[in-house]
């Protein structure tokens, strides 16, 4: 009986690549789905908020995490920057759909739309999306 063996590479593929015929192999389908309006909670809490406020900037993508344990709100949604460095929150009237659809394993972030300091706050208006797999 033969032996099965795979191929590193298959041979149409490289050559439909190659040939440059028009076609293209499937690519994974992704798409960032817009949700929501709303602003940061909590900034005046967050320690060195004006030093992080100078490095944001319109446009940047903030991420989310789940605080489930959160003493204050067990819908509490954390939101940080792309190195991890907190922000806020989702306010808590805005947080109950977006923490269950976290809960169920959905990606959601935040892109920054327009930022204003304010005494000790800083104002934070973002765009909420799903980003769909």
């Amino acid at each position: 009986m033969g032996d099965l063996v795979k191929s590193e590479k298959s041979k149409i593929i490289e050559l439909i690549n190659r040939t440059g015929t028009g076609i293209s192999t499937p690519q994974p389908y992704e798409r960032d789905i817009f949700l929501f309006d709303t602003y940061v909670a909590g900034t005046t809490h967050v320690e060195n908020i004006h030093e992080l406020a100078e490095k944001l900037q319109i446009g940047d993508k903030l991420t989310f995490a789940r605080e489930p344990n959160n003493e204050f709100d067990p819908q509490a949604i954390r939101i940080q920057t792309m190195d991890n460095q907190k922000v806020g929150y989702v306010p808590r009237q805005d947080n109950v759909v977006f923490s269950h659809l976290m809960d169920a394993g959905k990606v959601l972030f935040a892109e920054i739309k327009d930022k204003e300091i304010r005494g000790k706050w800083l104002r934070l208006n973002i765009k909420i999306y799903l980003h769909e797999v």
